[in-house]
Formats: C-alpha cells, sequence, structure tokens
C-alpha cells in the first residue's frame, strides 16, 4: 500500500552557486556526513548535491500526510549502495512521520530514484506500507 509518493527537479547551476556562495556552510546545512563523504569523491559535485537536494524535497512532499513540523535536512539521507543506486534512509522526524502513517501490521518500505539531465536533477520517493509478517 502507497502512503505517500514525492517528486522534485533541482537546477544544478542554482546548486552550484549556493556551492560558491556558502560553500561549506550549505554543504553541512543540507547534507549528513555520510552524503558529505559521498560528495567528496564526485567529479560532479553540483550534479550530486542536486539529487540529494531534490530526494530530500521529494520526502517532505510525501510525508504531506505527516506531521512536517520537526524535520529537518539531515532526516533523509541519500547514500550510493554498491552498485550506485540510490539508497534512501529516514530518521529523526521523518521517520516518525513515516511511522505514523503506518496501519497497524505493516512494516515501512522507502524507495528514492534520482535522475541527472544537465542542468537538471530529478528525484522520485515512494513510501509504502508492507504487512509484516
Amino acid at each position: 500500500m502507497i502512503l505517500g509518493i514525492g517528486h522534485d527537479i533541482c537546477d544544478q547551476r542554482r546548486i552550484a552557486e549556493l556551492l560558491n556562495r556558502f560553500d561549506t556552510r550549505f554543504i553541512n546545512r543540507i547534507l549528513t556526513k555520510q552524503e558529505q563523504a559521498e560528495l567528496a569523491k564526485r567529479n560532479q559535485k553540483e550534479a550530486y548535491f542536486a539529487g540529494r537536494f531534490a530526494v530530500k524535497e521529494a520526502v517532505y512532499k510525501a510525508l504531506a500526510g505527516a506531521d512536517q513540523s520537526n524535520m529537518r535536512w539531515h532526516h533523509a539521507a541519500t547514500l550510493s549502495n554498491s552498485s550506485g543506486a540510490p539508497h534512501l534512509i529516514l530518521s529523526g522526524a521523518c521517520l516518525a512521520g513515516a511511522e505514523a502513517l503506518l496501519p497497524a501490521g505493516h512494516v515501512l518500505r522507502v524507495f528514492a530514484s534520482i535522475s541527472d539531465e544537465p542542468p537538471y536533477s530529478s528525484a522520485f520517493v515512494v513510501l509504502s506500507a508492507e504487512p509484516s509478517q
């Protein structure tokens, strides 16, 4: 059962301007330490950052039915798995919001997809509930 769907698109040029203007202040505010470590290894920093920013925005949209008052940027982290696919990890208020939407006897599943077509990055997030076994 789908609990929420979110989509966002982010302009990589806008991210490049913000990185040039605010540098580590902007990075620290938006990305988790794990995301920052991945960013440091990337050649296309604007594309990586824009994709992760779009995922975070898509998470908030997918959680539209939950209380979002305490949600922060660091409560949704997207890391690359061994094949390079995005792996979305919710924590803090984002996780609590998603769990509040869960029907009894169900477990949360989160899915994220990121696409880059310069100068844009797009992200799609699905939150679903699966019966627990």
